[in-house]
């Protein structure tokens, strides 16, 4: 089997190769060519974590495999990032495991990669105002792989910690971009696209914050509870995601589905868009993509670094 340490992640996988690799299986999605497994997440009772599994089988590009790992919130007393995983790929032709790869940047990068793609394809025309809720760890690269997806000319800021909103400021600098730190009013009114991606367990950004052709790609909510939009944005909005069933069960619709407002026949798979299944945003004044995070994604991403580190000569081999 092949390893990838995660040291080694930064100097091979790029944000252009994230986009391709996932725009591709959320693709291969939409024609039944992939499909993820049923999700493990639990609360082990230790140190407050997370862990789980997430895991699929791309027919397409012949990836099989999972990412197990999960959040340990007290990782700052160990020197390490709260949010830690390792993606397993398969040999689908003989279940032999082919690969072991770090999974905390690819993790960052495809979640990024997957806003970015709903921006490519849903984000109203001539979109030059980047609106960005929420300055944690993932809020830069977030940042970063929107900047090449569409246009933006400024960026404006809103985290619920204003102390953090230097991460977002140094970001947007570092691409080339003004920052302005603003309320959710001045956001919402003037962003014609927003990223939201926090950790929030009750409605950030309220229906009447929306004002004229937005696209809102909602990344953070991936848990039974976690919320960030107002329940009365998404039933007027025209909805996308990665996987619809996650997406009304433990993502951002699952409070409108929870409340009637919308049914799972409301929400598109992006990958529909892409393909040429769907029109996208039509004439929809707002469009939602629900950033859940599928497994197929973090398989994609793996596989195409493995195939970097190898190029390279920086994957390990190791006999199993």
């Amino acid at each position: 089997m092949w390893v990838v340490p995660e040291k080694e992640i930064a100097g091979l996988m790029t944000a252009e190769a994230a986009f391709d690799a996932v725009e591709s299986v959320f693709a291969a999605m939409a024609d039944g060519k992939a499909y993820n497994f049923p999700v493990v997440r639990e609360a082990i009772g230790h140190e407050d974590a997370l862990y789980g599994f997430k895991g699929g089988f791309d027919g397409a590009a012949l990836n099989m495999g999972l990412k197990a790992g999960g959040y340990w919130p007290n990782n700052q007393k160990h020197g390490l990032i709260n949010h830690q995983s390792t993606v397993f790929l398969f040999d689908p032709d003989t279940g032999r495991v082919s690969a072991a790869v770090g999974g905390n940047l690819l993790t960052a990068l495809r979640t990024a990669a997957a806003s970015s793609v709903s921006i490519k394809h849903l984000a109203p025309k001539d979109a030059k105002v980047l609106g960005m809720i929420g300055a944690g760890h993932q809020s830069a690269f977030q940042m970063r792989a929107a900047s090449k997806a569409g246009k933006f000319e400024r960026v404006l800021g809103w985290n619920p910690h204003p102390d953090m909103l230097g991460r977002l400021e140094e970001t947007a600098a570092e691409i080339g971009l003004p920052f302005e730190a603003v309320d959710l009013d001045r956001l919402g009114s003037e962003a014609d696209v927003i990223i939201s991606i926090t950790s929030a367990f009750e409605p950030l950004l309220k229906d009447g914050h929306v004002k004229g052709p937005t696209h809102i790609a909602a990344m953070g909510t991936d848990t039974k509870g976690k919320q960030e939009l107002d329940p009365a944005l998404v039933a007027r909005a025209r909805l996308f995601t990665d996987e619809v069933a996650q997406s009304t069960s433990i993502g951002e619709f699952q409070h409108a589905a929870g409340q009637g407002l919308i049914k799972d026949a409301d929400v598109t798979p992006i990958g529909k868009v892409i393909t040429g299944a769907h029109e996208g945003r039509g004439d929809a004044e707002v469009t939602i993509f629900d950033g859940t995070g599928v497994g197929l994604q973090d398989l994609a991403v793996a596989a195409a670094v493995v195939d970097l580190a190898r190029d390279q000569g920086k994957a390990v081999e190791v006999e199993i």
